[in-house]
């Protein structure tokens, strides 16, 4: 996995890159991939999201994540690149203040996400989100971090 950081983004708070790669991992293996990952983790600024956000998705906002896969369908070529995540590193830690999260785990849960996005999973459907759900719960087990959908054990689930 390359991890690219933009300047202006400060390394000191962000997770270890070995802590990023770990994420990806657990995502793969709570979606049954054992095979290892090749994809491009970009921690970028909110501007750089939005702009992103508006010519890939036509929409004029900023966002956590977005994923970006480079290949569809089943049969994924694990020998070529899966795509690209993209963290807006400012939206995450306001998001994650908001949460009660840390700011780091908050981070890791959403490379889960949209690493899940990038093997193909989504959460378009109810099944689909509690399946979806379900594996980042064990990858986010599997890292030693917080439940993210916590309020789905008591409400019985619900979109993303």
């Amino acid at each position: 996995m390359d991890v690219i950081v933009d300047a202006g983004v400060p390394l000191e708070e962000l997770p270890s890159e070995a802590r990023m790669r770990q994420a990806a991992a657990a995502a793969a293996a709570a979606a049954g991939v054992s095979r290892r990952l090749t994809l491009c983790l970009r921690v970028a600024s909110d501007e750089v999201v939005r702009e992103l956000n508006r010519q890939w998705r036509d929409v004029d906002a900023v966002t956590d994540v977005l994923s970006f896969p480079m290949q569809e369908g089943p049969g994924l070529d694990f020998d070529e690149t899966l795509g690209d995540v993209v963290l807006a590193w400012p939206f995450v830690k306001r998001e994650a203040a908001r949460l009660g999260l840390d700011a780091r785990a908050h981070a890791l849960h959403l490379i889960v996400h949209a690493v899940l996005h990038l093997l193909g999973h989504d959460h378009a459907e109810p099944g689909e989100t509690a399946r979806m759900r379900g594996m980042e719960r064990r990858a986010m087990r599997e890292l030693g971090l917080h439940d993210p959908w916590p309020d789905d054990r008591r409400e019985g689930g619900g979109r993303a």
